[in-house]
């Protein structure tokens, strides 16, 4: 593949030195620009300056050029099979407007003369497009016309979102301590990203109040076969949050035959959110209930906290401005 050279711009409606103010924050812990928590962060080891090494994701690079307010050009790890760089620069188009562009210049070799054009190229349209967005929104207070991410660009997406982790039960899940002995106890795990919220509230309903579909239908089909044993159905208050800390969240309920309780504990600093479960069987009927249905918790759980953790991201407004899930094609370069 000979070499491609990528383009995206923006014409902003605010003066040069203040886009370019926002272009000298990014990779820092208040960065404007880069849109996360539905990208993975532009992290670097050290403030924005010519050297400094980094990335999004498994995409590395190093500040190869930095003039402050105006660009900054990164140069590919040459691992990565994209020989060349990137650049952001801002310009002034006249004294009360500037322009935001984009560029790419690379030769891939080995695998990425396959991956660019078929994922790697519709992937960073859509970021670039999104961090034009956060310009003109941080700069302006509005989008004229908000990038839409297309199909593919959702699918892999969704593809690329982490699948939860079993772990052990948090100490610093304190809600739970009261609980006493339990019959069954497990812990899963998804990366908390910034610019999410760090309200376990707010986990806690998007966890049980939206669930994949299949996990809908086979509560109900629980609900209907759990009469034929004797154990009274589910209400929706079983997943109300009945307490509450800063990072904890604390659901569940009594009942004659089986106790549990469920705890979302968001960790901003340890950037993880941890949803733990414990439940006590009283009697024959809740010991087999639970017997059936611990077979079944694992893999319900884990799809309820990734697509969670998926929602999350593609619907978040966060602090730098993130935006919801994309419906059509991206505006062209």
């Amino acid at each position: 593949m000979a070499n491609v050279r990528n383009v995206h711009e923006r014409r902003i409606e605010a003066p040069a030195p203040v886009v370019g103010a926002l272009l000298d924050r990014l990779g820092g812990d208040d960065d404007p620009l880069w849109p996360t928590p539905a990208w993975a962060p532009l992290v670097l080891d050290r403030p924005l300056a010519l050297g400094a090494d980094g990335g999004h994701g498994p995409v590395r690079y190093f500040v190869s050029g930095y003039d402050p307010g105006r660009r900054i050009r990164f140069t590919f790890h040459p691992n990565l099979g994209l020989d060349g760089y990137h650049e952001l620069t801002v310009t002034a188009d006249g004294p009360a407007a500037c322009r935001m562009r984009h560029e790419v210049v690379i030769g891939p070799r080995g695998q990425a003369r396959l991956l660019w054009p078929a994922v790697i190229r519709w992937l960073h349209d859509a970021l670039l497009e999104d961090l034009l967005d956060n310009a003109e929104r941080v700069a302006t207070g509005r989008v004229a016309q908000p990038a839409r991410w297309s199909w593919w660009v959702r699918r892999w997406r969704g593809l690329e979102f982490p699948r939860p982790r079993a772990v052990a039960i948090p100490a610093e899940a304190t809600l739970l301590t009261d609980f006493g002995p339990a019959d069954f106890a497990d812990a899963w795990q998804v990366p908390w990203l910034p610019g999410m919220s760090t309200d376990p509230a707010d986990w806690a309903r998007r966890v049980f109040g939206d669930p994949p579909r299949w996990v809908a239908t086979l509560l109900v089909a629980r609900n209907a076969l759990v009469r034929l044993v004797g154990v009274p159905p589910a209400s929706r208050r079983v997943f109300d949050v009945h307490a509450a800390s800063e990072r904890e969240a604390l659901l569940g309920v009594d009942d004659e035959h089986l106790d549990f309780r469920v705890s979302v504990l968001v960790d901003p600093a340890g950037r993880r959110v941890t949803l733990s479960t414990v439940t006590r069987a009283h009697n024959r009927r809740g010991r087999f209930y639970l017997a059936v249905v611990r077979r079944l918790h694992p893999l319900v759980v884990r799809a309820m906290l990734r697509r969670a953790l998926h929602r999350f991201a593609l619907h978040s407004a966060g602090p730098h401005g993130s935006r919801g899930e994309r419906a059509a094609a991206p505006r062209p370069s």
